[in-house]
């Protein structure tokens, strides 16, 4: 059994929770260079949390550009133990509408502008991603929109696009007809892939604010339109994560799913022949087997 640490990834209006004792923003120095911004760390209900803008406060990291590894190193060095990452998609499907959330157990990753493994030339790594998500992590973020009177969809696949631009109608179409994806965003990917290599249970909320591109009646991505729907969203998506300290408990046993233990057979280079200087900057996300 060990303490539990709930890392919370999105936008900055879900961080304002009533109730987070001992808050304060802090750096994280990352051999991966920095994170978005300084965390804000406290306890809410006894259990620790750690929030991290994903974008910086004030927006400005773009989707490519945001240090996902440097994120993701940052809250391991803090010990969080589960990461629910929450963020903003379109909808393909007509019964996702904006305002719904999604808990997302799928990815279609379609960026290629990103570093996306803390592993490489030195220290080969192959983790499985066949189950990006963790039942367990996202069941508890259900119950909690639920709880919050939240339309909830669980289950889904999302589109992870490469940005900055929204699709075209042609994509649009595609990625929903043809490869069957039920969301569209731009930054779950690669931050669930780097989740599972630091060993952390991540679950994925995505909030739906807009249809898209591909919808007859909707048209083209209005971005005044889901600048006002994730202002609504972000206020639920509060309530939501409030609620998962008492969900989740101030103790964690070992996950049932194996999130925690990814990388037992995951790393192929032979002792002697992996490079010191790549295995100092893995000291926080592979240490339990390095």
């Amino acid at each position: 059994m060990s303490g539990t640490r709930i890392g919370i990834i999105g936008g900055s209006g879900i961080y304002e929770i009533a109730g987070l004792e001992e808050a304060r923003w802090q750096d994280v120095t990352s051999p991966w260079g920095a994170p978005s911004d300084q965390i804000l760390t406290g306890r809410l209900d006894g259990v620790a949390m750690a929030f991290l803008p994903r974008h910086g406060r004030g927006h400005v990291h773009s989707p490519t550009s945001v240090p996902y590894r440097a994120n993701i190193d940052a809250l391991k060095r803090l010990g969080v133990t589960d990461i629910v990452s929450v963020s903003a998609v379109g909808s393909f499907r007509e019964a996702m509408a904006p305002g719904d959330f999604v808990i997302v157990d799928q990815f279609i990753d379609r960026t290629f502008a990103r570093e996306k493994s803390f592993f490489g030339t030195g220290c080969v790594a192959h983790v499985s991603v066949a189950h990006p998500t963790c039942p367990r992590l996202s069941e508890a973020c259900e119950t909690a929109a639920r709880a919050e009177g939240i339309r909830v969809h669980r289950g889904g696949t999302y589109l992870a696009m490469e940005g900055p631009q929204f699709s075209t109608l042609a994509e649009s179409k595609m990625y929903r007809e043809a490869w069957g994806a039920d969301v569209i965003g731009m930054t779950n990917m690669p931050e669930a892939k780097l989740a599972r290599e630091a060993e952390i249970c991540y679950a994925s909320v995505a909030m739906v604010t807009d249809y898209d591109s591909w919808h007859p009646d909707h048209g083209a991505v209005d971005v005044a339109q889901i600048i006002a729907t994730l202002m609504g969203n972000a206020d639920r998506a509060r309530g939501m994560v409030a609620r998962l300290p008492a969900l989740l408990g101030g103790t964690r046993a070992p996950c049932l799913h194996g999130c925690d233990r990814a990388l037992d057979h995951a790393i192929l280079t032979a002792p002697d022949r992996r490079d010191p200087g790549l295995l100092a900057k893995l000291d926080a996300v592979a240490g339990r087997v390095l």
